[in-house]
């Protein structure tokens, strides 16, 4: 058992008694040297800093560690908010971890700007993309930024900024609960000068534009080359692949990577591995992501069925071109863990016939949609239709998640 004590700012001497005795009895301690450097001399007690890389060089140090004696981490505040305790857990499950919190720095920066806790959304932007703050852009919205350092402030400025957020209000905490604790405040487009190592940044959003997380962004957010299912025909597909926080999503032909990255945009837990023979077009779905706020989206270059091997199990699929390639269907059916939702995309002859066939061995819904536009004529108004789609929707209960044997 591992147990970790939160420090906060304040240092050793605001620990509660109980986890200085925690502390000071252990045999081993762990953390930061910073950290280290506060406790008081304990003879004979190993004191062993953090390794780096942290995450490459964590197992090593915890395999060296004794089974028999008391092992304690110190970490900032609340370890369980970006913080060395949420790592822990990962690696030796919550059986084997113990957390101890102290008032971490979320916390001291809602008391600081007067914000309740269900007012703002928070962003964890250590060791992260810094474009994660796009996906929770809006008019009057609250986010507060956890930084990696003390260059992520001017980041966010500038992501701000290029996001037609520029009139944003940005105050960086700086050094939350210690003494050389400090704010300053200003709009994004005018933001410059360094900040603090250790920061929080609160971004009060203000600005004109509107992308929401239901299904169905405008196809002009994307950058593409006509390979692109459109809005309508990705608000019908999402809605029967129906994202849930926490489920991960095959985009098959991705194109784009739109239906990715929507299906990423309708809660931070949501992933997507979106699968793209272009090399061109792979580099672009990656560049979409980027900017719309889902920077995490893993694009695989290679074509279907041989490049979705070896994936992460998928909750959802869809394929929005290459259905008829041998074997990409039966591989996309062979993979949906038992509830997981398929939906298909064609527009050719040959593509309706394998979902009409699909349909007819597996049931599931066929759907044919036509969308129509406004467009001139002359100096009149009349209506441009779009290629009809046929859409092959399945809900599968009975399969395996598992490649073997496909």
């Amino acid at each position: 058992m591992i147990v970790v004590v939160g420090i906060g700012a304040g240092g050793w001497d605001e620990i509660p008694v109980r986890h200085q005795q925690l502390v000071l009895q252990s045999a081993v301690l762990l953390g930061g040297k910073r950290h280290l450097d506060l406790v008081p001399d304990v003879p004979g007690q190993r004191r062993e800093p953090w390794p780096s890389p942290l995450r490459e060089g964590l197992p090593a140090l915890l395999e060296s560690l004794p089974d028999d004696a008391p092992v304690v981490t110190l970490a900032s505040g609340d370890p369980l908010v970006s913080g060395i305790g949420t790592t822990l857990i990962s690696l030796l499950g919550p059986e084997n971890v113990r957390i101890e919190p102290a008032v971490s720095s979320v916390a001291l920066a809602r008391a600081r700007m007067g914000w309740p806790a269900e007012s703002c959304a928070v962003v964890s932007l250590v060791g992260r993309d810094v474009s994660l703050v796009a996906r929770e852009l809006a008019p009057g919205r609250r986010i507060l930024a956890l930084s990696s350092d003390g260059s992520t402030p001017a980041s966010i400025a500038n992501l701000l900024v290029t996001a037609g957020f520029g009139g944003s209000m940005m105050t960086v905490l700086g050094d939350l609960g210690a003494e050389t604790e400090s704010a300053r405040t200003g709009t994004a487009s005018t933001w410059a000068g360094e900040s603090p190592r250790l920061n929080i940044v609160a971004i009060e959003c203000v600005g004109t534009t509107l992308l929401g997380w239901a299904a169905g962004l405008p196809d002009d957010v994307f950058e593409n080359d006509g390979q692109l299912t459109k809005r309508d025909l990705r608000a019908s597909a999402l809605a029967r692949l129906a994202p849930t926080p926490g489920a991960h999503l095959w985009d098959v032909g991705a194109g784009a990577g739109s239906v990715g990255i929507e299906w990423m945009r309708a809660h931070p837990s949501c992933t997507t591995t979106a699968v793209e023979a272009s090399p061109e077009r792979a580099a672009r779905i990656a560049r979409n992501a980027t900017r719309l706020g889902v920077p995490g989206l893993a694009v695989v270059q290679g074509r279907a069925p041989d490049a979705l091997h070896d994936l992460p199990a998928p909750d959802a699929i869809f394929i929005g071109g290459g259905s008829t390639r041998p074997g990409v269907l039966d591989t996309c059916l062979a993979a949906l863990r038992p509830g997981g939702r398929l939906v298909v995309h064609g527009v050719t002859l040959e593509t309706e016939q394998l979902l009409a066939t699909a349909y007819q061995q597996h049931g599931g819904e066929l759907t044919r949609i036509a969308v129509e536009t406004s467009a001139p004529i002359g100096t009149f108004t009349g209506w441009t239709p779009a290629r009809r789609v046929t859409q092959w929707s399945f809900v599968d209960a009975t399969s395996s998640s598992s490649l073997a044997g496909v």
